[in-house]
């Protein structure tokens, strides 16, 4: 299990400006790949959430959020 948050995402997305806002501001240390750099990035995220809405936002734990609000984000890094 790696102890890093992932992030998939792409810079036109609104959702994805939000959810990167929220781990910047909280001092997160994670990883952020971009689905518009590589098919194989795209994929990965579908492969994880099983859709195709971004962002995808990989826990440390194993679990996944597609398209949180702030505030479950913010609860699920806490934690």
């Amino acid at each position: 299990m790696d102890n890093r948050i992932t992030m998939y995402g792409a810079a036109w997305c609104g959702d994805c400006r939000r959810s990167k806002a929220v781990l910047d501001a909280s001092g997160i240390d994670y990883d952020y790949v971009d689905v518009e750099a590589s098919k194989e990035a795209a994929d990965a995220a579908v492969a994880i959430s099983g859709r195709t809405s971004i962002p995808v936002i990989v826990l440390p734990d194993g679990s996944h959020l597609v398209e949180p609000s702030d505030a479950e984000l913010r609860e699920r890094i806490a934690a």
